[in-house]
């Protein structure tokens, strides 16, 4: 499957937004998604683009073009840009009936997540410092959302989780969908012998 490289491309966008808002007075501000301005739908997608900080760009920068990739080239550059896209827009409007304003593309990219662990369930990646199963992350970061949502911080837990849901019910059609036309997800045979044996043992 030819894919696009829309991760890779949105990565730059978030980088050129975030050097418009060190650059520009005012322009967070005319972008970013509130209460107060909650009918000015621009917003809905515009808030996805903007970053509170250096640290929280280079964060979704890293997962955006990792996990973004992944995906993309799993179900192809379109439905990729659905789940970011979906992902995004609906975590900010829950958002922000929580908190002042809600900016960032960590809903996004927490859908991305969601959809690989529907998708590719046993996959491997490295996460919370350790190798696990992409089913396993996604609880772990499910549970750490619940829990930071009990502990304020600066984090927008409930977008994270609003973003993983939506990404969960995406992958959930996607692989239904998948089903039906005979592209079933099958594993090696073998696989869980040597997970297993690797990283359990």
């Amino acid at each position: 499957m030819k894919i696009k490289f829309y991760s890779l491309w949105l990565c730059l966008i978030c980088i050129i937004v975030f050097m418009m808002q060190l650059l520009i007075p005012g322009f967070t501000e005319f972008f970013v998604l509130n209460q107060a301005s909650f009918f000015e739908v621009w917003r809905f997608l515009t808030s996805i683009f903007l970053h509170a900080s250096v640290t929280h760009l280079l964060f979704n920068l890293f997962a955006l073009g990792l996990f973004g990739i992944i995906l993309e080239k799993l179900i192809g550059s379109n439905k990729f840009l659905i789940v970011f896209f979906a992902s995004g827009i609906i975590a900010n409007l829950i958002a922000v009936n929580f908190y002042a304003s809600s900016l960032g593309a960590s809903g996004a990219i927490y859908g991305i997540l969601g959809c690989l662990a529907v998708i590719r369930p046993l996959m491997m990646i490295w996460a919370f410092g350790f190798p696990m199963p992409m089913f396993i992350a996604a609880i772990l970061w499910v549970g750490a959302g619940v829990f930071g949502i009990f502990m304020p911080s600066n984090v927008g837990d409930i977008a994270h989780l609003s973003g993983i849901a939506v990404g969960f019910i995406i992958g959930l059609i996607l692989r239904e969908w998948r089903t039906a036309k005979r592209e079933l997800i099958r594993l090696p045979e073998g696989y869980m012998r040597n997970w297993e044996d690797r990283y359990v043992r």
